[in-house]
């Protein structure tokens, strides 16, 4: 009989954990409402608009009463809707879900665990934040729900309910649940097999989705304060029944199901991601004959499947290694062959060149001889013609007297540009020469 007493000191000192996902548009009323729903300010920044991505904060207090401590956390998703594209702003969401449950799988799956003293981030519940526009829900609401259903208990919730009238609000509350039956959308339905709340939990599940109100402004009514938000119109009481679902919603989140929330959460959401993970691992209960396998046996199975797939890409990856290797010797001796070829194709022409150079200098050096023997006999002729100049001035007179022949001395200017045709003209030259020796001579006689 002492047993229960003993479980309630050890859950008392051991302290417990509540993750609360608030997922809804900029200025929808979240941090309001979470800070009417356990009467604390909590330090929440304004979000802005313009952010490109959504993006998730976790913020953790630690909240005492009755000597009972609970460590909550609530994450706040920041720029849910605000971007142009809203086609993957679910997808951090659901990261973020998933990040923790592989945390808490990690945790679990260590020789030396500690859960007992493990901080447990999986998320409990999702307060999912529905715009009071009184016509139906967006494609944003539908899709996000769609893909978190699965992964967390979806309580869905009317922010701003004051906004609309009570014959719009009853309408857009049947509205939202024939949409949700209708896309598939499963949301968290409060238990009804303990007799003790079976019969408020099902009339709580007629009231889905919530319509709350959040305020923690003070405003006396009678000689009462309550917490209400005030119009120029009237009043609307935040703990008021008759004006909107809050006590219901704080009722049914905090003093009935919370440890149905967490419950949930683990048998169910973690359960079927932890299946999904070890069977993505590679490890069943059930073998290919249809019999039992224990986890030793899966571990030894897939830790052999392993090592033989390491041991075929090891087995690729060194024949891969050896065919590159080959290619690229392949490439260095086809570009040697191809720098010898071209000194080779060098040395030829090299070869060729020089004997060109040789040729042309030896024909350089012929004309060069013929061109100091040209000088020679050129400087020959000048001082020939030098010693018979008055000589010959004296014919002159004698030939014009007489009318006799008269002799005519021929000179050449030798030039570097008529070296060329030297040798050719040389015989002519020489005949003529002579003929001009001759014909003083003939003269005298």
């Amino acid at each position: 009989g002492s047993l229960p007493d003993q479980l309630v000191k050890k859950s008392i000192k051991q302290g417990f954990c509540f993750n609360i996902l608030c997922i809804g548009e900029t200025g929808s009323g979240k941090s309001t409402l979470i800070n009417s729903l356990f009467n604390t300010n909590f330090d929440d920044p304004v979000s802005t608009h313009f952010l490109p991505v959504v993006r998730l904060r976790a913020q953790t207090y630690e909240l005492q009463e009755s000597n009972v401590l609970l460590k909550l956390t609530i994450v706040n998703t920041v720029g849910f809707g605000d971007q142009i594209n809203k086609e993957d702003s679910y997808q951090p969401i659901v990261d973020y879900i998933d990040a923790q449950f592989e945390a808490y799988l990690q945790e679990e799956l260590k020789i030396k665990r500690s859960l007992f003293s493990y901080h447990d981030t999986r998320i409990h519940v999702c307060l999912y934040f529905i715009s009071p526009t009184g016509h139906s829900l967006k494609s944003l609401d539908l899709l996000t729900m769609k893909n978190l259903d699965s992964k967390v208990n979806i309580i869905p919730i009317i922010g701003k309910a004051d906004s609309i009238s009570k014959t719009e609000l009853q309408k857009f509350k049947k509205k939202i649940m024939s949409e949700l039956v209708s896309n598939g959308v499963q949301i968290y339905q409060f238990p009804t097999d303990d007799e003790t709340v079976s019969k408020i939990n099902t009339i709580m599940n007629g009231h889905l989705p919530f319509a709350v109100v959040g305020s923690m402004e003070e405003v006396k009514i009678g000689n009462k304060m309550v917490r209400a938000r005030q119009y120029p119109w009237g009043i609307v009481q935040v703990e008021n029944e008759n004006h909107c679902d809050f006590v219901k919603l704080r009722e049914m989140l905090i003093c009935t199901n919370m440890e149905d929330l967490r419950e949930q959460t683990h048998a169910r959401h973690y359960e079927l991601y932890r299946r999904c993970r070890l069977e993505e691992m590679g490890f069943r209960d059930i073998g290919p004959e249809n019999k039992l396998v224990s986890l030793q046996e899966a571990y030894e199975a897939k830790r052999h499947e392993f090592y033989l797939e390491m041991r075929r890409k090891e087995e690729e990856m060194r024949q891969q290694f050896v065919q590159r290797v080959k290619e690229k010797e392949a490439i260095l001796k086809e570009a040697e062959q191809q720098i010898q070829n071209k000194f080779e194709h060098r040395m030829l022409m090299h070869q060729g060149e020089k004997l060109k150079i040789e040729k042309k200098k030896k024909v350089l050096e012929d004309e060069i001889a013929l061109f100091i023997e040209k000088k020679a006999n050129a400087d020959l002729l000048q001082s020939q013609a030098s010693v018979s100049t008055p000589v010959s001035l004296k014919r002159d007179k004698d030939r014009k007297k007489n009318k006799g022949f008269r002799l005519e001395l021929l000179c050449f200017d030798v030039r570097d540009e008529e070296i060329g045709n030297v040798h050719k003209q040389s015989k002519r030259e020489r005949e003529k020469l002579e003929r001009e020796r001759n014909s003083p001579r003939e003269s005298q006689k």
